[in-house]
């Protein structure tokens, strides 16, 4: 037998059908993947294990239920007693610029009071931090916010960051009211995944202006423009727009980009650690965007 199928009947046993379970499961799984399951389940045993409408096990389906009941409902309370002969570990994913940049000061106070604490990084964007949420592949994670947060991600917004335009040095442009003026934009656009509102905004002006590059950083994108192949969208933040060969053209009109804690569930103490912590850090270093 299939263990994921088993811990999925589990679940569908445990809260009385399978719709129930969905909502429920503590990872994210739509009904049909479920009912596929179930069906692969029932057939590998060749026996059925419960009325869909309204929800019954069969007696087949009890006896399965009571072998594996006492498996996965003793799973948590042992994975805490083997937490606590081990160093806890708190797992955090963010982008490689706040990882590198800000998590140092923010993390410390943890670390303070918790000098046992391992971390455990990952870069990555929005999707791939909810998947891994979801998935428990991770306890945190800081991310711009690229589309609206998944049901079950917990989300807590923290900072609003401007977005300006860079520039080369050289160029005559001086502000971003110039650009829009023209007819069109001759000059190519750089930009990083994830700017969809910047876009939006432009056609609000009744302007079109598609990239020509999508940067995978906004260090890329600074890199890029330094180097004279075009003009960048990034964020007001000094260590991403500081460079000698680019001047910034600010953007006031145009909506600032939003930057969230996420996590699933209940906060945990790290998690309410890191987001006191990070709140601390905001409005330390940028009170201006500070969201709280």
């Amino acid at each position: 037998m299939n263990i994921h199928h088993l811990e999925l009947f589990y679940h569908v046993a445990q809260h009385g059908g399978i719709s129930r379970a969905v909502r429920h499961m503590p990872y994210g799984i739509q009904q049909p993947a479920v009912s596929g399951q179930m069906r692969l389940l029932e057939q590998d045993l060749g026996v059925r294990l419960f009325e869909r409408t309204p929800f019954r096990l069969t007696a087949e389906g009890g006896q399965l239920f009571a072998f594996v009941q006492p498996f996965f409902e003793n799973l948590d309370p042992v994975a805490d007693r083997l937490r606590k002969g081990a160093a806890p570990v708190f797992r955090v994913g963010a982008s490689e610029l706040v990882l590198r940049d800000h998590l140092p000061g923010i993390i410390q106070p943890l670390q303070a009071r918790a000098p046992r604490l391992r971390l455990a990084l990952r870069t990555g964007r929005q999707p791939q931090l909810e998947t891994w949420l979801l998935d428990r592949q991770i306890d945190f994670a800081v991310t711009l916010l690229e589309t609206r947060v998944a049901a079950r991600v917990k989300c807590e917004r923290l900072l609003r960051l401007p977005l300006v335009l860079l520039v080369p040095k050289a160029s005559a442009l001086k502000s971003a009211d110039a650009l829009w003026a023209r007819k069109t934009i001759e000059e190519p656009l750089i930009t990083p995944p994830a700017f969809e509102n910047f876009q939006k905004h432009l056609r609000r002006l009744g302007l079109e202006w598609p990239p020509a590059i999508e940067a995978g950083s906004l260090e890329l994108v600074m890199q890029y423009v330094a180097n004279g192949y075009g003009i960048g969208v990034s964020l007001a933040l000094p260590e991403i727009t500081r460079h000698p060969k680019v001047r910034v053209l600010p953007l006031p009109d145009f909506p600032p980009m939003e930057v969230a804690g996420l996590w699933v569930g209940r906060p945990t103490p790290h998690i309410q650690a890191m987001l006191d912590t990070g709140r601390h850090y905001i409005k330390a270093h940028w009170p201006q965007w500070s969201v709280v």
